[in-house]
């Protein structure tokens, strides 16, 4: 910080050596501090010049105590998407506040004012119920890019693209040479990023795209006639990625009916991880996105704008990893 800015409560946090989040919480006399910390919180406050944001004060005294959360309809029994509501739950719960799930009904009755702020997760763009929120006056922090006109006040963002292409390098190093995508629609930033990074992967390296797009939260059945079909169309297929959560337990059915073996004559890959992923047979390849931490990120953006703490704009990374298993030894 410049000697001319105001302290924060960053820098209140660093020097007293606690997180944020406790400063905040003995500044304001709540939470689960003890009243040593408070105290030792509060001498160091007051030494540096500390002065509470009035943005945040202001936000304190009109507070609800509930934020928003809204997710895609057609995926809310999906692991990953319970996942993520738990993380913004726990960050919630850290800040003594509530967490309502919100729905069209909630938009058309402009029930949604009744929060401090949403978090929307994997926002589609053609969900007016995302569109309704974003047009609000409500801050709303995305996971992901909204791919519409409308700008959230925050962004959780993870490399998709970066761990995308890691992927396929290690399909391609295991021996894989006509790699197909089991492609999720181009609705969610995600899903069009994970096309446009296979599309040019496959271009650079001179193989020919082999890509099936399915609807945002196809059923089942669906998933399984779209690779049916593939390894129909073409047998040489050495090697399946498979974009959309749930789709590459699903369609295992249809690969060893084909007579196919996994991790032998077919690599199999999914871009989202699982727990069930990790007890197939073989264990299944996976991008592991971190559900759980991203949801928190999200809240915790969120609370961050609504304080001060984070101008509207920000845009804040939140790191994945890939989880190599037997279905893709090659």
């Amino acid at each position: 910080m410049r000697a001319d800015e105001p302290v924060n409560l960053i820098a209140v946090a660093k020097a007293a050596g606690v997180s944020k989040t406790t400063a905040s919480d003995a500044l304001r006399n709540s939470g689960r501090v003890s009243e040593r910390t408070r105290e030792h919180v509060v001498a160091v406050a007051t030494r540096l010049g500390y002065s509470p944001n009035p943005v945040a004060r202001s936000l304190r005294m009109s507070s609800t105590g509930t934020i928003g959360l809204h997710l895609p309809e057609v995926l809310t029994r999906s692991e990953y998407y319970m996942s993520f509501v738990f993380g913004v739950v726990d960050q919630a719960a850290k800040r003594d506040y509530d967490v309502t799930l919100l729905t069209a009904h909630h938009v058309s009755s402009r029930r949604f004012h009744r929060v401090d702020g949403v978090v929307l997760g994997d926002p589609l763009e053609t969900d007016t119920v995302v569109r309704g929120l974003l047009d609000s006056s409500v801050p709303a922090v995305t996971c992901e890019r909204f791919t519409g006109d409308a700008e959230p006040a925050g962004v959780v963002l993870s490399d998709h693209a970066a761990m995308l292409d890691e992927l396929l390098e290690h399909l391609h190093s295991a021996g894989a040479r006509d790699i197909a995508l089991l492609a999720s629609s181009t609705v969610t930033d995600w899903g069009r990023t994970l096309q446009q990074v296979y599309l040019r992967w496959c271009e650079q390296r001179g193989l020919r795209p082999r890509l099936r797009e399915m609807a945002f939260g196809s059923p089942t059945a669906v998933m399984q006639d779209n690779v049916r079909a593939l390894l129909n169309a073409d047998p040489a297929v050495d090697a399946l990625v498979c974009a959309p959560d749930g789709s590459a337990s699903a369609v295992l059915p249809v690969l060893r009916a084909a007579g196919r073996t996994i991790g032998e004559d077919l690599l199999l890959a999914s871009c989202v991880d699982s727990t069930a992923l990790n007890h197939t047979d073989p264990p299944i390849t996976a991008i592991d996105l971190r559900p759980r931490e991203a949801g928190a990120a999200c809240a915790q953006l969120l609370f961050d704008v609504l304080s001060g703490e984070a101008p509207k704009g920000t845009v804040r990374a939140q790191p994945i990893g890939l989880a190599r298993r037997r279905s893709t030894r090659g």
